[in-house]
């Protein structure tokens, strides 16, 4: 009951009428062309990327518990941060980093595995591709495939080459969230907080009160150092 509230609730926002100034006519400029410009890009879903729950989930800060509130994912991607607001996606730098990341993945920029094409179940292999160059060098690539697939099987539709994985040694493939299954194989999943962007340790509480709070220590240490000479 309290879900199918919640989708009305972000229904009724994304479709809730707003007042818009009358547009102005420009000669030779037709009506489509004068607004298309303001209509929000909603980017297509992409194989490791497939719904809202998994978006929500990789850039972590706790922010898939807000997964029903967005109905389908272009409201994911529409609403706006006054909608967010009233929907209780709180507090305010949580709407503000969801709208960063909005915004980084209509301009494709992913995080770890964001370009992996072969994906199941939350799920990309990830495996050796071999290239002789010479009889003495042999060419070494990680590539993206099914996970009963080898590379060989895909060379006419060549293996999606998997960036930000390499191989190291002969056999071993390395890089973020890639786990050894096999020899020459690995898998990455799916993991909450993936493409997290890890907020900074404050330092003496931080910039702004950095100084008040350090000169109070100093006050503190300068007592105790006097009581301890006996001068209290």
């Amino acid at each position: 009951m309290k879900s199918s509230l919640r989708i009305q609730s972000a229904l009724g926002l994304l479709f809730r009428p707003c007042a818009v100034s009358a547009p102005v006519t420009v000669p030779g400029l037709n009506a489509h062309a004068r607004w298309a410009h303001k209509l929000p890009l909603i980017p297509k879903p992409t194989p490791f990327v497939p719904d809202v729950p998994t978006f929500l989930t990789l850039i972590g800060r706790d922010l898939k518990q807000h997964a029903d509130k967005f109905p389908t994912w272009e409201a994911l991607f529409t609403l706006t941060t006054d909608q967010l607001r009233e929907l209780g996606v709180e507090p305010p730098r949580t709407r503000r980093y969801l709208l960063r990341w909005r915004q980084r993945f209509r301009e494709g920029k992913f995080g770890v595995g964001g370009e992996l094409k072969h994906v199941e179940n939350g799920v990309a292999y990830l495996k050796i591709h071999e290239k002789e160059i010479t009889p003495t060098k042999t060419l070494r690539k990680v590539v993206n495939v099914p996970a009963n697939k080898n590379p060989e099987e895909l060379v006419k539709s060549k293996p999606y080459l998997a960036k930000g994985f390499k191989v190291k040694g002969v056999s071993t493939i390395v890089g973020s969230y890639a786990l050894p299954v096999a020899k020459g194989v690995a898998k990455v999943t799916i993991t909450e907080g993936m493409w997290e962007d890890k907020r900074g340790h404050k330092v003496d509480g931080g910039e702004r009160r950095r100084a008040e709070v350090r000169f109070k220590r100093g006050v503190a240490e300068r007592k105790a150092l006097r009581e301890k000479m006996g001068f209290y």
